[in-house]
């Protein structure tokens, strides 16, 4: 028996979806520290209209790169946020470890479910 070629895409993303909800069950999403910021001598620049972006960000100790938005950031430090199972989740990351998002899909962001409910997407580097 075969893969189903043409919704390959589709289940590698329902894949990495469900991987991520079960990382963020868990907890241990991690920031960077205030003293990493240094938002006392770093200027801080605060978007009204958030960039789209693909970020690493690590829960414990393995890292996943997600579909986020870039919300703030300093020279060195961005403040991200991204959905998983409707929930929005905040941290801060190395500027290193963030990238524009090449295709920020519409509707990928979106509302769902009713009015209540976003999902982020782990993507595979």
């Amino acid at each position: 028996m075969g893969t189903n070629k043409r919704y390959a895409a589709h289940f590698d993303r329902v894949g990495e979806e469900k991987h991520l909800a079960r990382l963020a069950a868990k907890g241990g999403l991690q920031s960077l520290s205030a003293r990493e910021i240094d938002l006392e001598r770093q200027p801080l620049t605060v978007d009204p209209e958030p960039k789209p972006v693909l970020a690493w960000v690590h829960f414990f100790a393995e890292a996943v790169r997600v579909k986020a938005w870039a919300c703030r950031w300093t020279p060195k430090a961005v403040g991200i946020r991204f959905y998983v199972d409707g929930h929005a989740l905040t941290t801060w990351v190395w500027s290193d470890a963030v990238d524009p998002d090449p295709d920020p899909r519409p509707g990928e962001d979106t509302v769902r479910s009713g009015g209540s409910a976003r999902q982020s997407v782990a993507v595979r580097p």
